[in-house]
């Protein structure tokens, strides 16, 4: 289980992240919500140590992920992956190599730099991919594909680390509503047939409705509401978001 204990993040004068505390357990899709500059990716950064907090505690299963450094850092990295807004691919290369490069860091330097992978290190990567509906693409090149099918790949090669906890933030942000949907459904399939947790920083409150679990809800830093989706009234809302912004946001 992931817990937060009064995790507060200041930069300067400015505080992002102001003391905030909740758990997220094995099967559960937990929805961020809130207008931008509320902090929900800089506390989704802290979670994957991308970033330190200020003060407070963050565990997994009991051990203080705050506390991590060099090597047992490098696999908490691992093992709390984390996708994000720009997918992150190199263009260049085709889309198999692009969802091996999360293996790259658990193998030897010199076959990688020249793109040689062991085979069951492939076939995990075209299964990963066959899990959405993408592997009949693994020979083209990532620049060739849309950004739905180019998010579905981000998705593959953060699972090829097999993670024990899934990060993402705003995923669906440059999408359509066709590919987001794409992208929320392989998230929530991730979380319910694996059991893996999925943490994920979103604009729509629709979308939360639909496929989370569970929504945590910021405004200025703080954390002003932690509940299921059918919670979330107009009352709720305009604490989030204000009454001017209410209906942009929903």
């Amino acid at each position: 289980m992931l817990e937060l204990h009064g995790v507060t993040k200041r930069f300067g004068d400015k505080v992002a992240v102001d003391n905030v505390s909740f758990a997220c357990g094995r099967g559960e899709l937990v929805g961020i919500i809130g207008r931008s500059g509320a902090g929900k990716s800089t506390l989704l950064r802290m979670i994957n140590r991308l970033g330190d907090p200020t003060t407070g505690t963050i565990t997994w299963d009991g051990v203080p992920v705050t506390a991590l450094k060099g090597k047992a850092l490098r696999q908490w990295r691992r093992r709390c992956a984390m996708i994000f807004q720009q997918f992150n691919l190199c263009p260049r290369l085709d889309v198999i190599t692009n969802v091996l490069v999360g293996v790259v860091a658990e193998r030897p330097l010199a076959p990688s730099l020249v793109k040689f992978f062991p085979r069951e290190d492939r076939a995990r990567a075209i299964m990963e991919l066959d899990t959405l509906d993408m592997a009949h693409s693994a020979l083209q090149r990532a620049s060739t594909l849309s950004g739905g099918q180019q998010q579905r790949v981000a998705i593959a090669r953060a699972m090829l680390q097999d993670p024990e906890l899934l990060l993402a933030d705003e995923p669906i942000a440059s999408l359509d509503p066709v590919n987001a949907d794409a992208v929320m459904g392989a998230l929530q399939r991730i979380c319910r047939e694996r059991g893996v947790p999925v943490i994920v920083n979103l604009h729509s409150i629709e979308v939360a409705r639909r496929y989370c679990t569970r929504v945590v809800a910021m405004a200025a830093g703080s954390m002003v509401f932690d509940g299921a989706p059918s919670e979330l009234t107009d009352e709720v809302l305009d604490r989030i978001y204000g009454r001017q912004t209410f209906a942009i946001a929903a």
